[in-house]
């Protein structure tokens, strides 16, 4: 599991390089956008399931990539 920081870090990449907006991964992930938005300007973490989640969408894309 990576470490919460690491996790958002690769989240707004994942964010930037395919163009998605908050909004959109917001959605993509179950989550309100206030939720992705606050955790992107680190106000808040993500709590366990959450992390799950942004876990399995990060390595679905990575192994797209593959």
């Amino acid at each position: 599991m990576l470490n919460t920081m690491d996790m958002i870090e690769r989240l707004e990449h994942y964010r930037l390089e395919n163009k998605v907006t908050q909004q959109e991964l917001a959605k993509k992930l179950g989550v309100a956008f206030t939720t992705v938005n606050r955790w992107l300007n680190r106000r808040i973490k993500p709590n366990k399931i959450q992390s799950f989640h942004i876990e399995k969408l990060l390595r679905q894309r990575k192994n797209r990539k593959s």
